[in-house]
């Protein structure tokens, strides 16, 4: 019996490298405050505390002078290096029809741009060094406990209350912005209180999403946010609040004569990042 023309179909096999779903820019560094390319091993913020205290008054005629103190803190942030390389073998390459080194090159760039949003977060709420060796972690006064509960209403309140007692708020000219995750958004939608007015049941219910400005945050989709297994750690912060900087950036395409000419696609990159006063962090627990 003769075969089928069946057999003789062909396939059309892809021409392109397709990088599958995931976070491709930065997201947090719009947010901090860039302190651009860093020179050396580390770099401070030095930081002037302003106790909230009054002009004192003057009471007695060519009196001496009284000096006040002043506390002076200076956070430090060390340059970690980063790197990653992806090889291509050179006997694969002629059987390819697609080139992957373009791609292989945008999945490095993201790869750095989701670390670059892991320094910033982890620098939000971790515990940092000082310049004179000693340690600052995140007090407690700029913490919300998860109170076995979800993201609410109350803790956003919260949250903004301790920024305006902060002084840290637009009417100091600051930025703030909180980031949320898959849960935070579900914890929102669900709640009533939050999305019963017609602008809010506009803006989440029918565009199902929270990012853009409200609540006097703008609202950033970030999915790596902490979670020991049972509680998620939200950030909120003033732009001023968290510094960024960058030593060198580079990526590279070459042949590899030591593996066999070996295409290689490599990205290394340095980065610090600091938290310039615990009170312009935020830390919101939930569950």
């Amino acid at each position: 019996m003769p075969e089928s023309i069946e057999q003789a179909f062909v396939q059309q096999f892809d021409t392109q490298i397709r990088i599958e779903s995931g976070q491709s820019e930065s997201r947090l560094m719009r947010a901090v405050t860039d302190r651009g390319t860093i020179t050396g091993e580390s770099f401070t913020a030095n930081m002037l505390d302003d106790d909230g205290s009054l002009l004192d008054e003057n009471s007695t005629r060519h009196g001496d002078t009284v000096w006040s103190d002043v506390t002076h803190l200076t956070p430090l942030a060390t340059m970690l290096d980063y790197y990653k390389a992806l090889p291509v073998d050179r006997a694969d390459e002629p059987k390819l029809l697609a080139n992957p080194s373009g791609s292989y090159m945008d999945l490095l760039i993201r790869n750095r741009n989701r670390r670059c949003d892991k320094i910033i977060y982890n620098a939000s709420r971790g515990t940092q060094v000082l310049k004179d060796g000693s340690t600052e972690a995140l007090p407690s006064t700029q913490k919300i406990a998860h109170g076995s509960a979800g993201m609410t209403k109350a803790k956003l309140i919260e949250c903004k209350k301790i920024f305006r007692s902060n002084e840290v708020d637009e009417h100091e000219g600051e930025e703030l912005f909180i980031t949320y995750d898959s849960k935070t958004l579900e914890d929102i939608l669900n709640d009533t209180t939050l999305t019963s007015a017609d602008f809010l049941a506009v803006k989440m219910l029918q565009n199902g999403d929270v990012s853009g400005k409200w609540l006097g945050f703008t609202w950033i989709p970030y999915e790596s946010i902490y979670n020991d297994g049972t509680t998620y750690y939200n950030v909120a912060w003033a732009k001023s609040g968290i510094q960024f900087g960058s030593g060198f950036v580079e990526g590279n395409v070459q042949r590899r004569g030591d593996k066999k000419d070996t295409m290689q696609v490599s990205m290394a990159a340095s980065y610090g990042a600091l938290r310039t006063e615990a009170k312009r962090v935020v830390e919101i627990a939930f569950q």
